[in-house]
């Protein structure tokens, strides 16, 4: 096409540890990560021999020895509060050694046959459990995740109790960060995983996909930005963290201008907890990461030569007047229109998994039913007549009702924009 430049897509895929060649030692270690860090109410494991001495990375050696710092700061710490953080369930904590460092792994259930895993991955200032606590406590979402393994990503150094990384650490990109996750997928032995992100988990889940498409069945992208930041933007959010707090810093990112006016007991304790959960030092880093990150380098087909873009199934998710909702209608102008879905949610903030769960859970069960993995038997709160894709157009079930449109192509499947209004 005349005129037009080549998109050249030039991430290399990290190499998985068969394709690198993994030594019994490795398997070894791997296999005590298996047994992970049980939860704070749990009596501590027997310790385990140390692994055999190999020649490391400087930094793999600097991140085991943050690793042990973590280990030794958050055993037996707050033990009545796990199952306030946490929904019910038995939930094992796992630390994974990836080619860019360690991860927190968080795990409830095993793989059931061919279905993929539910990963999650949270936002800049949150963890797992301020992110997703009170999406996976919602009682439907729960009859959801009884099928399902459930599997939360918390990035270097952001989960409760973690152990300020040590100075001069380098933390891992965007990009490898989106690279550890083959490795979390082969520890576990999942087939493949359904996505839900936010934010900055959003953006890394979606570069995931991108580069290791096998991998993912499905996403859930709440609130993504696909574009890097300019200059303008650079120097302002600098100019903010030289002015104000790193939590009144972040706050901004997470929830909406009404949100922050009007000073709701939401946002009060969210920067209480960013605060006082997550250690500032590593959160900086991560919050310094992600605001050098890069665009995503995806297109819809057609639009210019040899483009990219997401292959699986995809419901974009904003509230209304969200930060972000820019950038997920840009988002949504640059994936396959057949099988995305475009969820603009009413009176939801900035956060829709944390003050709408309820809806969030109803629009992922037709997402998952969509997909061939719920039967509408268990479909007990939705209209079972007209759920045979999330993306074809609305319906009305009893008091709920919503505002849908959507563009004609094969099957009456399109880009469905929606503003939920649901009365439960």
């Amino acid at each position: 096409m005349a005129g037009m430049k080549e998109q050249q897509f030039t991430e290399e895929k990290p190499l998985l540890p068969e394709q690198r060649g993994v030594d019994s030692d490795m398997q070894d270690k791997g296999e005590e990560a298996s047994g992970g860090a049980p939860c704070p109410a749990s009596p501590a494991p027997p310790k385990q021999p140390p692994p055999p001495s190999r020649p490391t990375h400087r930094w793999h050696a600097i991140a085991r020895h943050w690793l042990r710092q973590t280990r030794r700061r958050t055993s037996g710490v707050l033990p009545e509060s796990c199952d306030q953080l946490m929904p019910a369930g038995d939930w094992k904590e796992h630390d994974v050694e990836t080619p860019y460092g360690m991860l927190h792994v968080i795990i409830r259930g095993a793989p059931k046959g061919n279905k993929p895993a539910i990963l999650t991955y949270h936002d800049v200032g949150l963890n797992h459990k301020l992110c997703f606590n009170t999406f996976f406590s919602n009682e439907d979402m729960q009859e959801i995740t009884k099928h399902f393994v459930v599997c939360h990503i918390d990035a270097p150094g952001q989960q409760t109790g973690a152990a300020q990384l040590p100075q001069g650490y380098q933390y891992p990109t965007m990009d490898q960060l989106a690279g550890m996750l083959p490795t979390v997928v082969q520890h576990f032995g999942f087939k493949s995983i359904i996505g839900i992100g936010v934010g900055a988990g959003a953006y890394i889940l979606a570069k995931f996909a991108l580069i290791f498409p096998d991998l993912v069945e499905g996403l859930v992208l709440l609130n993504i930005d696909p574009n890097g930041k300019g200059w303008i933007d650079w120097a302002a959010t600098k100019l903010s963290g030289l002015t104000s707090t790193l939590p009144d810093t972040v706050l901004p990112h997470l929830f909406s201008q009404e949100e922050l006016m009007n000073n709701t007991e939401l946002v009060q304790s969210y920067r209480q907890q960013i605060n006082n959960t997550v250690n500032q030092f590593n959160l900086q880093l991560f919050w310094n990461m992600y605001n050098s990150r890069r665009d995503l380098e995806m297109n819809r087909s057609g639009t210019v030569l040899n483009a990219k873009t997401l292959k699986c199934p995809v419901m974009l998710v904003v509230g209304d007047n969200a930060p972000a909702e820019e950038g997920v209608v840009e988002c949504n102008s640059k994936l396959d229109p057949t099988n995305t879905t475009f969820l603009k949610m009413a009176d939801s903030g900035g956060l829709p998994q944390l003050t709408q769960p309820g809806k969030l859970t109803e629009a992922f069960k037709y997402f998952l039913q969509g997909m061939g993995y719920m039967p509408s038997a268990s479909m007990t709160r939705l209209a079972r007549s007209r759920t045979a894709s999330l993306t074809s157009a609305g319906s009305v079930d009893g008091n709920r009702s919503r505002a849908c449109t959507h563009s004609d192509s094969t099957e009456g499947v399109g880009t469905v924009t929606q503003t939920m209004e649901v009365s439960c």
